[in-house]
């Protein structure tokens, strides 16, 4: 079960299910941001962010996503957006206990975007860690994978320090924002290396590091 409707909280963060009503404070959240989105889609006017926002509700109905509007748990003000998508589970054969357990086997987390008052705060660092704990310990996935823009190299170094690993560049891998084919820098974490990084990354929350 993917458990879509379900709240991820930490000290500094909450994710909650996109809904709606989120709309507005994304919108606002996004306003006037559009240098810091260079690399991401980030819609500036409502009736895109409704688009926006419906889009990712209709793949969650689907099983495909779980979206989520990122709120800072300080003030309760939606600060951005990211979310679980590219959700598989293998074709395991039905006498493999994996066949019965229903848990998810890969996923991408991505679409992933915060406004200037939340880019390398500890928010960062811990909305991250509350979506590879529920990926790795909660849907018992065999790994989790993230893509950027290659020329995004604020987003390459917050991978890195998060303990990705880079796997390696795809080339005209998807649309960029500039309309033309991007080449996309991929980044995973696996199940053997999730506790070594969930660790550091307890102990930089612990400190109030920056994400």
């Amino acid at each position: 079960m993917l458990d879509a409707m379900r709240v991820l909280e930490g000290m500094y963060v909450r994710l909650e299910p996109l809904e709606e009503r989120h709309v507005g404070p994304l919108l606002a959240a996004g306003h006037g941001q559009a240098e810091l989105y260079r690399w991401t889609n980030v819609p500036q006017e409502r009736a895109l962010m409704e688009r926006y926002v419906k889009t990712a509700m209709r793949s969650r109905d689907a099983g495909d996503a779980v979206p989520y509007a990122t709120v800072r748990r300080s003030d309760g003000v939606v600060v951005g957006s990211t979310r679980f998508f590219d959700i598989a589970r293998w074709a395991w054969p039905a006498s493999h206990p994996r066949a019965a357990s229903g848990g998810v086997d890969n996923c991408e987390i991505g679409y992933t975007w915060l406004n200037s008052t939340a880019i390398r705060t500890a928010i960062n660092t811990e909305a991250k860690y509350l979506m590879l704990h529920h990926a790795f310990e909660d849907w018992d996935a065999h790994s989790v994978c993230f893509h950027t823009d290659a020329r995004n190299e604020r987003s390459c170094d917050a991978l890195a320090r998060l303990g990705a690993r880079f796997e390696g560049t795809l080339r005209a891998h998807r649309l960029s924002t500039d309309l033309k084919p991007r080449d996309s820098a991929r980044y995973s974490i696996t199940r053997a290396e999730w506790p070594a990084i969930s660790a550091r990354l307890l102990q930089r929350l612990g400190q109030g590091a920056a994400g």
